[in-house]
């Protein structure tokens, strides 16, 4: 993060503004990726109107950076309607697309837009793979040719990779697809669940020999683990910071005008539809007790050694169940990164061998004469 986003974003903190939002526009989408959380089907989207009149109070709020996601967001007939109000009020505006509509009279009005960056998910630098990924033949190709001409009308692109079974040898492939094309390249080795609590997609993550050879990979170092919890205030201890940025200076937005504190925290906060956007980021019950939690506040965490370091993601938390608990994947990612098991996978350890303990001791009563299983139960009582 650079020295002048860090001053607003503290400033923002301090301030109670919405520094960055994410809307998304729409769920449809013209692939159907694999490891995807969203439900593609409409079930009734924001209305041009609605979404022009949510940006005029986002930016009433103070919002500086707004990310339009989908979804694709070029399904929407009205996409670049809403992108011309956004920069009309000053938003730094990222995109997020599989870039597969964007031909050359889209990508100039990008340019005259003066659109901040367009973020390309690209899964693998063979076809055969990515393709495999997004369930649409061709993809690769066509997701390559809109880098090539987004970069010759002088637009900044960034590849996003994330990291699952299917591709988890590829990522080299892909940083060195990003150093040909001359753009940034970002991994992520978190698989979200579905949105709606479904954790079949987790199932695609990649296990803990090839996070540990990610972790070990020094040209990937700063990259692959962004710790995004908020500092403690200084002469405060570690135990005051925040988990993370959702709901303190950033939110997300669905395209049925829900509000949450981010995309991967599906915590129902209010919905623009029916409240203004400023008064759900302030006074909201949910969105304040999102704001509240300290680390010293987390169930496990505040014991673990890497309390301080982790990546954890209450969103992620949450949809295990308690937004202040331990995120699984979280923990794992840091066992990978330092060979230390976390509070939590060593809670889990010791609950499960207390559970086959208990196990193996019922075996032995029910194996037992009934004369002996009545003094044997009486003596472990």
């Amino acid at each position: 993060m650079s020295a002048i986003l860090q001053e607003m974003s503290e400033k923002a903190l301090k301030l109670n503004i919405p520094l960055s939002v994410q809307v998304d526009l729409t769920y449809r989408c013209n692939e159907r990726c694999v490891h995807c959380y969203l439900d593609h089907d409409d079930h009734g989207e924001m209305t041009t109107a609605e979404i022009k009149h949510l940006l005029d109070e986002m930016a009433d709020a103070g919002v500086f950076i707004l990310t339009f996601s989908g979804g694709e967001i070029f399904l929407r007939k009205d996409f670049f309607e809403l992108l011309e109000h956004a920069r009309r009020l000053m938003f730094c505006v990222k995109l997020k697309t599989n870039a597969v509509m964007i031909r050359e009279r889209e990508a100039a009005r990008l340019r005259d837009l003066h659109v901040e960056s367009i973020q390309i998910s690209i899964y693998s630098h063979r076809p055969e793979v990515h393709d495999a990924i997004t369930l649409v033949p061709g993809s690769l190709k066509r997701s390559i040719d809109a880098i090539h001409f987004l970069k010759s009308q002088g637009l900044k692109v960034i590849i996003a990779n994330v990291l699952m079974t299917q591709n988890m040898q590829d990522y080299p492939g892909v940083r060195a697809l990003a150093a040909e094309l001359d753009v940034e390249c970002t991994l992520d080795p978190t698989v979200t669940p579905m949105m709606d609590g479904d954790r079949s997609t987790v199932g695609l993550g990649v296990g803990n020999g090839v996070l540990q050879q990610v972790f070990r990979d020094t040209a990937l170092v700063g990259d692959a683990d962004a710790y995004c919890a908020i500092p403690a205030p200084p002469g405060e201890s570690e135990l005051e910071s925040t988990p993370c940025s959702a709901g303190h200076t950033a939110c997300y937005v669905s395209p049925y005008g829900e509000v949450f504190p981010c995309v991967q925290f599906p915590l129902p906060t209010g919905n623009v539809r029916q409240q203004r956007f400023v008064d759900i980021w302030r006074h909201s019950e949910q969105m304040n007790e999102v704001r509240s939690i300290r680390l010293k506040d987390l169930t496990t965490c505040p014991s673990c050694t890497h309390a301080a370091t982790c990546s954890r993601c209450p969103g992620l938390a949450y949809l295990e169940g308690n937004m202040r608990g331990p995120s699984s994947q979280d923990c794992e990612k840091s066992f990978a990164r330092t060979g230390v098991p976390s509070a939590n996978m060593l809670a889990r350890k010791l609950a499960g061998a207390n559970s086959s303990l208990a196990q193996a001791k019922l075996v032995q009563i029910r194996a037992l004469p009934p004369s002996a299983g009545t003094s044997t139960a009486g003596a472990i009582a």
